[in-house]
C-alpha cells in the first residue's frame, strides 16, 4: 500500500479581507471628492476633467483589485486592456465621426 500525503494547498499572491477594506475605503473617498468636485461652482466646465480622471481611477482599483487582474496572470491584464482600448478607440472613431467635438 502506498502512503497518501494530504497537504494542504496554499494560494499565495492574493490580498487579505483587510487590503480589500482598504480598496473600499479609497473608493469610499474617491465618490466622496467626487460629490465635493459636483458642488464647486468655480472649477466650471473644468469639472469634466476633473471627474473623468476620478472616475479611472475608480475604475482601475476595481478593475485590478476586485476583478483579480493584478493578481492574474499578466495575459489576463493584457486581454483587458486591449479589449478596453479597442472599445474606447471605437468610440472616439464615431463621436470624430459625428463630429460631437465641434
Amino acid at each position: 500500500m502506498s502512503q497518501q500525503e494530504s497537504q494542504a494547498i496554499v494560494h499565495t499572491g492574493h490580498p487579505t479581507p483587510g487590503t480589500y477594506f482598504k480598496v473600499a475605503l479609497i473608493l469610499s473617498a474617491i465618490t466622496a471628492i467626487e460629490v465635493g468636485v459636483f458642488y464647486i461652482t468655480a472649477i466650471g466646465k473644468g469639472i469634466i476633467p476633473v471627474l473623468a480622471v476620478l472616475s479611472i481611477a475608480k475604475f482601475g482599483l476595481v478593475a485590478m483589485f476586485y476583478m483579480h487582474l493584478k493578481f492574474d496572470h499578466k495575459l489576463f491584464t493584457t486581454l483587458f486592456v486591449s479589449g478596453l482600448a479597442l472599445a474606447m478607440t471605437v468610440v472616439l472613431a464615431l463621436i470624430t465621426l459625428f463630429q460631437f467635438f465641434v
